[in-house]
């Protein structure tokens, strides 16, 4: 059942997202701007005329625009410095524009007055709303091909090469900063209670609860406060093997996606956290309060979270804690499959004098190298996209002293991704999970039963894909 048109409207559109649709406008008919800037970058004239304008005018500027800051632009600006002094030709600046919403909206208004950076970050959720404004980037399969730039979807991991990736298997843009949920457990609150490993399945988390709360630790569990709909329906999906919206979780189709989250797998499990909510033993608060607090004060002993809040929990924690794969449900012969990645890829936008994009691609082939990944990874919580990243931080012994990290590479390297566990790529994403953190709150308050709430949700959400598809089609 689709919603009409004029109900869509009243809804409110994420800013940054439904923003995308004028950035398709303002591209026009410039879907052929890519390929020109593309076959001008693969040239061998082209690039030594590149290298011989730096000799005699001094290197050539990059821009970047990140949603890093703090500790994350710290690291992102070391790989910056190390690639600006490996090579004189190009130098990169990086510059922070806010949260990820800002970098987008920012992104679609400078591209609009063809002032765009020559590469953004653009976050997963944002994925295939820009997928689908052709002309605005560059292929990143494609420029590496044109610069003879060894590149490879089988260089990434499993679960972070599959989510970015095209219907024909190739990465428009470059997958950077990944991490997938992971279970965090408070070491002392099992052992103290007598349960002697962190629970492997659903059924067997309920049935701890009970046993904590007869120990008087009554919160058994806390998710993602921003983003429970990603932990505990599309990371459980994907991880369970339930499918999570029709045409492969929309990969294959723009026009005729439906969510399948109205289904008997969400229904049990958001039933279940809606009866352990109702005794106290699972929290969450809304997307706007963080859960952080709950783990690391005590009040939770266990905590369904972004492997990227490693360095936070261990910097908050007062408790031995570990870290372990997220429960599967009891029964389902092929769980558990893989995780997908959440965070952000690179984009190389179009657009830009063509003597810039043969220094995206050796920018962006450095990032992607083993010693940048072991780096990033092991300096922020980050898990390495690479394979080859991987095995370095392996064979430095990274994950014998910190069997914490190993947790969530081995969660998106579980298994090799199906077209049901591949990702998710819908259009206006993220006004689909504000859907269904109103369904998730209303059934942790009892306010509806999981079969009602996600009747809804699932109603709501076809609309706002149907909306997505009458704009771009596909």
């Amino acid at each position: 059942m689709h919603m009409s048109r004029s109900v869509i409207n009243r809804r409110k559109v994420t800013g940054a997202v439904a923003s995308i649709g004028l950035l398709a406008a303002a591209c026009g008919s410039s879907a052929g701007t890519a390929k020109s800037a593309g076959s001008t970058t693969g040239s061998t004239s082209a690039t030594t005329a590149t290298a011989a304008q730096a000799a005699s005018s001094g290197p050539i500027d990059l821009s970047v625009w990140t949603a890093f800051n703090g500790v994350l632009g710290t690291a992102f600006n070391h790989l910056v410095d190390e690639f600006n002094a490996s090579q004189s030709t190009y130098h990169v600046t990086a510059t922070y524009k806010g949260s990820y919403s800002q970098v987008l909206s920012d992104t679609i208004a400078a591209f609009r007055a063809h002032a765009a950076p020559d590469i953004t970050q653009i976050f997963d959720a944002g994925t295939a709303t820009i997928m689908d404004a052709s002309g605005t980037y560059v292929p990143v399969y494609k420029l590496m091909a044109q610069n003879n730039i060894p590149f490879a979807t089988s260089d990434f991991v499993g679960g972070a090469a599959s989510y970015y990736e095209t219907s024909s298997d190739q990465l428009d843009s470059l997958p950077f900063n990944s991490s997938t949920p992971v279970l965090f457990y408070n070491k002392t609150e099992l052992a103290n209670a007598g349960i002697a490993s962190p629970p492997s399945t659903w059924t067997q988390l309920q049935a701890d609860a009970n046993i904590l709360a007869s120990h008087g630790q009554k919160c058994s569990l806390t998710s993602s406060g921003a983003y429970v709909m990603w932990t505990d329906m599309e990371q459980f999906a994907v991880w369970n093997g339930y499918q999570y919206a029709s045409n492969d979780n929309g990969y294959t189709a723009t026009k005729g996606v439906t969510l399948q989250i109205d289904t008997a797998p969400f229904i049990s499990h958001l039933s279940m956290l809606g009866q352990m909510a109702s005794k106290g033993q699972y929290i969450w608060n809304g997307v706007s309060t963080s859960t952080v607090p709950l783990f690391t004060n005590g009040t939770c002993a266990m905590y369904e979270q972004s492997s990227a809040d490693l360095t936070t929990i261990q910097a908050g924690a007062k408790f031995p804690f570990g870290v372990s794969e997220l429960p599967v449900v009891a029964g389902d012969s092929a769980a558990p499959q893989n995780t997908v990645v959440g965070g952000a890829s690179l984009w190389v936008m179009s657009g830009a004098p063509s003597n810039t994009y043969p220094g995206d691609a050796k920018f962006l082939a450095f990032l992607k190298s083993a010693s940048s990944q072991a780096f990033w990874a092991s300096n922020t919580g980050y898990v390495p996209v690479t394979k080859a990243g991987a095995t370095l931080l392996s064979s430095q012994n990274f994950y014998a002293t910190h069997p914490n990290d190993q947790v969530a590479v081995s969660e998106l390297d579980n298994k090799t991704p199906t077209p049901t566990t591949r990702g998710i790529r819908l259009g206006y994403l993220p006004e689909v999970r504000q859907v269904e953190a109103s369904a998730i709150a209303d059934i942790l308050s009892g306010k509806q039963t999981a079969a009602a709430a996600l009747a809804s949700a699932q109603s709501q959400g076809d609309a706002i894909l149907a909306q997505f598809a009458s704009q771009y089609g596909g």
